[in-house]
């Protein structure tokens, strides 16, 4: 008897046990090599005290099982809890999140029966670190940080997948217009690589208006590659597009680990009910088996779920009466898939996966020389009826002779020196010294530190400037 794989299965919260449970009846009667796993994350674990939602014997489980299958979670608003999802995929560097956003027409209502893409998201870097502060009683900010290995490894991935799924396209999205430096990097690994995939067409659009044509022509879409925020945006409006979210999967794959979801929450108004679509579980498990090496037996349960969904077998999130011809509850939903294993639809076009896991090679950095030429020194401040001549003056008084000040701005516009009296500012000011020469000793920066201490202004973030083979890293101020 061949050996079985085990998957660590987490029901969740909510609608979750349900779907859960219908879910794995479909993979048993299949009869897919697994062995299960069940944890408890989520909400029960939050109230017995682990602010993760994941108790210590619930990662050790994940830890040895590898896999994991997971229902959806509520996270508790507030109280210094956090979100599972993204405790998960940070911890177990799980890079990639692959979701396929296809419509079902003419077996379910869709406005855009063409639709047929992939959108991987960048899954553990961004806005998504969650390092925020308050800097002042009006300012607050959030760090969003990009990285080159994790850049270069989703878009690898998504050159990698584009390739072993006979994809034509691949669509980066960013904002590199206005995040010159973050979304430039994306942008710019992304034409390094794609320059590897020459039988791949690779594009580029800014994410407004690449949003804008998502959503009102997704057929123009084949793979779509972006950053963390925009991918988790992007993925919501393609699902809804394609005719329902309870159709749409995640999978979340790492080096060493992978889990598999439905892209919707837990729902917990029809927690219960017995009425819960399963489907976007149910996709999600077939996208494990391939990870896992068994595509063909993912062929079998997609191809007989969508034989359901062409007869017309509908949960009552899909039901339309000129469409449907039995509206059925979550276990009934998952009768008649394992019903029809075994079968292919005739009108929906059949699956075909492959049976390995899709690989990529890290690339090895190349080193940089970095110089220090200067530093932004945030202060707080709020006299003289928050005037930046007023600040201006006292910043310079306060200066030293390597690091001569540059400029002020408030909120990113400059406001010394030359300012404009229209301009509002706040009680947040960044001030720029940078030296005109080759670069500085650390040393001169603490220099300046203690000056401005000592003239009365109130330091409370720094930001070292460096060039990098001799181009700033940093984003230029106006007239600079």
């Amino acid at each position: 008897m061949e050996n079985k794989q085990r998957v660590v299965v987490a029901p969740g919260d909510g609608i979750g046990p349900e779907i859960t449970e219908a879910v794995v009846r479909i993979l048993q009667a299949a009869e897919a090599p697994l062995e299960y796993e069940y944890i408890e994350v989520g909400l029960a674990a939050y109230e017995k005290g682990h602010t993760s939602g994941i108790s210590p014997e619930a990662w050790q489980a994940i830890r040895r099982g590898k896999c994991l299958l997971k229902g959806p979670i509520t996270t508790p608003q507030g109280k210094g809890m956090k979100s599972v999802n993204v405790t998960l995929r940070k911890t177990l560097n799980l890079f990639a999140n692959i979701r396929p956003c296809k419509a079902y027409s003419p077996s379910v209502a869709s406005a855009h029966p063409g639709m047929n893409l992939v959108i991987i998201r960048e899954n553990e870097e961004d806005l998504y670190a969650g390092i925020e502060h308050r800097q002042t009683p009006e300012v607050t900010q959030v760090l969003k940080l990009i990285t080159r290995p994790g850049t270069e490894n989703i878009v690898r991935y998504a050159f990698e997948y584009a390739r072993a799924y006979d994809r034509r396209k691949v669509t980066c999205m960013t904002k590199d217009n206005i995040m010159k430096l973050t979304d430039g990097l994306f942008h710019q690994v992304f034409e390094e690589i794609a320059a590897e995939y020459p039988e791949i067409r690779a594009e580029h659009q800014i994410i407004d208006i690449g949003a804008a044509r998502l959503a009102s022509s997704p057929e123009l879409f084949d793979v779509i590659v972006t950053l963390n925020l925009y991918g988790d945006i992007l993925s919501d409006i393609a699902a809804q597009l394609a005719g329902s979210i309870g159709f749409a999967a995640s999978a979340n794959i790492g080096q060493d680990f992978a889990m598999f979801e439905a892209v919707h929450g837990s729902a917990p108004d029809i927690a219960g009910k017995g009425v819960a679509n399963p489907s976007g579980l149910l996709v999600a498990a077939t996208q494990m088996l391939v990870h896992l090496g068994y595509g063909g037996i993912g062929e079998r349960i997609k191809n007989a779920w969508l034989c359901t969904l062409e007869d017309g077998i509908h949960t009552p999130d899909i039901y339309r009466e000129q469409l449907s011809a039995r509206e059925v509850g979550t276990q009934g939903f998952a009768e008649a898939v394992i019903e029809r294993l075994g079968r292919e639809p005739r009108i929906l076009r059949p699956v075909r996966y492959q049976n390995r896991p899709i690989q990529i090679q890290r690339a090895p950095q190349k080193p940089a020389v970095r110089q220090l030429v200067g530093v932004d020194v945030f202060v707080y401040w709020d006299e003289s009826g928050r005037d930046p001549n007023v600040l201006g003056k006292r910043l310079e008084a306060a200066t030293t002779e390597s690091l001569p000040l540059m400029l002020v701005t408030n909120r990113g516009v400059k406001v010394y020196p030359e300012g404009l009296p229209e301009t509002f500012c706040t009680d947040h000011w960044r001030c720029r010294f940078r030296t005109t020469g080759a670069g500085v000793d650390y040393a001169e920066v603490l220099t300046l530190l203690q000056r401005l201490t000592a003239a009365g202004l109130e330091v409370i973030k720094t930001e070292n400037l460096y060039t990098y083979d001799g181009q700033p890293g940093y984003s230029l101020g106006q007239g600079e």
